[in-house]
């Protein structure tokens, strides 16, 4: 018997929580919090602006939370200069320099952790945890939208 416990969501989970803190810290000396990370990658990841209404359905599928905690997230962005609405027939919301520029800052930081965390793994076996924990999550998604 391995005493290696195979994937199971404790695993998963533990995994989870220690990588977030180390990212939070991360995160915390320049200012950002994780759900603001998360809003500044995907505005970043959309070519530096996207639909409002696009942004929240896929932060609040990523995060498995409620608009209200998303849409709070967004204004303390917008507060903080880092997004901006964009004019046009669509409310779109987009990086401000500022954004981009913590969002660059934020990315390398984070580039360097996966670096940290992940370098001397095998390739086989992250390509096999990748599968594993994709599958685990359209799974989980499934149970949560029959309910």
């Amino acid at each position: 018997m391995s005493a290696t416990p195979t994937v199971n969501g404790q695993v998963i989970g533990r995994a989870h929580y220690a990588t977030r803190a180390v990212l939070e810290r991360l995160l915390a000396a320049t200012g950002t919090t994780f759900h603001q990370s998360l809003a500044l990658n995907a505005v970043a990841g959309n070519g530096g602006a996207i639909e409002r209404g696009r942004l929240v359905d896929r932060m609040t599928d990523a995060l498995k939370t409620d608009a209200a905690v998303v849409e709070a997230t967004l204004a303390e962005l917008t507060a903080a200069e880092l997004l901006a609405e964009v004019d046009g027939t669509v409310p779109r919301i987009g990086l401000t320099t500022a954004g981009r520029d913590r969002q660059q800052a934020n990315g390398a930081h984070v580039a360097d952790l996966t670096t940290q965390l992940y370098a001397d793994l095998p390739a086989e076996d992250l390509e096999a945890a990748g599968r594993v924990l994709i599958e685990a999550t359209a799974r989980a998604n499934a149970v949560l939208a029959a309910a």
